[in-house]
């Protein structure tokens, strides 16, 4: 039996996509006690997972240098064989040199990987497109039997009791927000989108996914449109509810974001908007019905970044704006 940590401390879709490492390293070795610890607010992602024995939880919101000893401090006293780091930041790197296994992986970009045992390089080359999981699985590929995983997502059955009452007819969940408004497609494309599908499909229920942050896009959207099977569900799902809705969905419109990664988990049909960013980034979207829209154009600026900005640097957007909506 070997006792191992896998380290993910980034974001929702971060989170996610690691769980297609853990499903490949626990297939390739049952035996495998695996550990994983995020940041606070990412732990629902990991539950009812399987091949998961424990949750730590790391409130960065707390003075950072206490809260990371502290950490230290949980992780030497679980005495892990194996400590894998996914994360590419110095407070992860921290955890993991100081951690006290056996043996520590992770990547090259780290700022403490020196002291890691084995070290990896993470390269995000639009030239070369490599997903993600790809990456990642790249930290364990000697330990597994050469299958990469889908990502998966674990959501309870009262999640899906709690949704049911959404699917009496045939729906479409749209997800417009995003931290980084050139990942966001344009508020009036979104419009668009809705009347050409309330158009196309006037007996089918649309329902506006995100937290709370974002039930003040889905109002204005709802103002937007004069649409009766247009619903806000902003703030009133977890992450786990949304992902059993958006599993049955006709089809889900999401951005460069967590929710691509959501539907990916669930395999379940995605339409993904690439504004700023490109799928060659090695984020595209897994599910089996999947498609990717992004301009037409022959834009020079684009991708202009890896996590986009709060506003274009170039001031037009036409990354964005440019996108055509054609619903099928």
């Amino acid at each position: 039996m070997k006792k191992v940590l896998i380290i993910q401390t980034a974001f929702i879709g971060d989170v996610i996509l690691s769980t297609s490492l853990i499903a490949s390293l626990k297939a390739s070795n049952p035996s495998f006690v695996i550990d994983v610890l995020v940041r606070k607010g990412n732990e629902s992602l990991l539950q009812n997972n399987p091949a998961i024995e424990n949750i730590h939880v790391w409130d960065k919101s707390q003075h950072k240098i206490s809260s990371i000893l502290q950490m230290v401090k949980k992780i030497r006293r679980e005495k892990y064989d194996l400590i894998i780091n996914l994360q590419r930041f110095a407070s992860s790197g921290i955890m993991t040199a100081l951690g006290g296994a056996k043996e520590t992986r992770g990547f090259s970009k780290n700022p403490l990987s020196i002291f890691f045992s084995k070290k990896y390089t993470h390269q995000i080359d639009p030239a070369n497109p490599v997903h993600e999981t790809s990456r990642n699985f790249s930290v364990v590929a000697d330990l597994c039997e050469g299958i990469i995983h889908r990502p998966v997502l674990f959501p309870s059955e009262e999640d899906f009791k709690r949704v049911e009452k959404y699917k009496s007819a045939e729906y479409i969940c749209l997800a417009p927000a995003s931290i980084w408004f050139t990942k966001q497609l344009p508020f009036e494309k979104w419009v668009e989108l809705i009347q050409q599908y309330h158009l196309k499909f006037p007996s089918h229920a649309i329902y506006i996914l995100g937290g709370k942050a974002d039930a003040a896009l889905g109002d204005k959207l709802i103002h937007a449109v004069n649409c009766a099977k247009l619903n806000n569900l902003c703030g009133q799902l977890n992450f786990m509810q949304s992902a059993a809705l958006m599993k049955d969905a006709r089809m889900n419109y999401v951005n460069d974001s967590g929710p691509l990664h959501i539907c990916s988990a669930m395999n379940a049909p995605v339409t993904a908007f690439f504004c700023s960013t490109t799928p060659a980034f090695g984020f595209g979207p897994l599910s089996d019905q999947s498609t990717i829209v992004e301009s037409q154009l022959e834009l020079a600026c684009k991708p202009c970044g890896l996590h986009g900005y709060k506003s274009c640097p170039k001031g037009h957007f036409n990354c964005g704006t440019s996108i055509q909506i054609d619903i099928q």
